[in-house]
């Protein structure tokens, strides 16, 4: 209809916590895209790569400037409306590459601030539950705003097979949890920046 506008799609920053190739975890977030894609109207997740991040380093903040690399990175994270964290467990806790992320992207000013979050992880026997909540517990300090439920873990080694060769999600019942989960962090996220959300799906 003439002089309507389309409301704006929230933008989800998705961000692995595992730099391997075939890895489950960035598997997750392309599931997620898809599910967004075919059955999440204003909803869309963008792959945010953190592989070229260098190691946490304040000398390499000169004149309150940042690495083309890290700046690139804050603009990603400061240009969404929420975000999406897939991450294994590292030896009961984050991921390296992930902790690193979250450190750069707090150095003044702290872009995470005041933005709803959901986690999500495929990991080993635990499915990656305390390295989630230790990401929470992170996320304290740096102001962010998780959902409370569902929540998603993935025991990644144990049968049936959930992904493929490539890490790609081929277990259907994963993907309606996944679907679940990404309806109430949309819900949420409308919901803190004080818009209309379905309660049914809220944090």
């Amino acid at each position: 209809m003439e002089g309507s506008t389309s409301p704006k799609a929230l933008r989800v920053a998705a961000i692995s916590g595992s730099l391997r190739r075939g890895s489950a975890n960035t598997g997750l977030i392309r599931a997620a895209k898809e599910i967004c894609e075919e059955s999440i109207p204003g909803m869309v997740i963008d792959h945010v790569d953190i592989p070229d991040l260098p190691l946490l380093n304040t000398d390499m903040e000169v004149d309150g400037g940042f690495p083309p690399a890290v700046e690139a990175f804050r603009a990603s994270v400061r240009a969404a409306d929420c975000f999406l964290f897939a991450s294994p467990e590292y030896n009961y806790s984050i991921s390296g590459p992930l902790k690193n992320a979250l450190d750069w992207g707090s150095r003044p000013p702290n872009c995470w601030a005041d933005r709803a979050a959901a986690i999500v992880s495929a990991s080993g026997g635990s499915g990656g539950s305390r390295s989630m909540y230790h990401i929470r517990q992170v996320g304290v300090f740096l102001d962010i705003h998780f959902i409370n439920k569902p929540e998603v873990f993935i025991k990644a080694h144990q049968p049936p097979k959930k992904f493929d060769s490539d890490g790609n999600l081929i277990d259907p019942e994963i993907k309606e949890e996944l679907k679940d989960m990404l309806l109430s962090l949309q819900a949420f996220a409308l919901r803190l920046q004080g818009k209309p959300a379905n309660s049914k799906h809220a944090a």
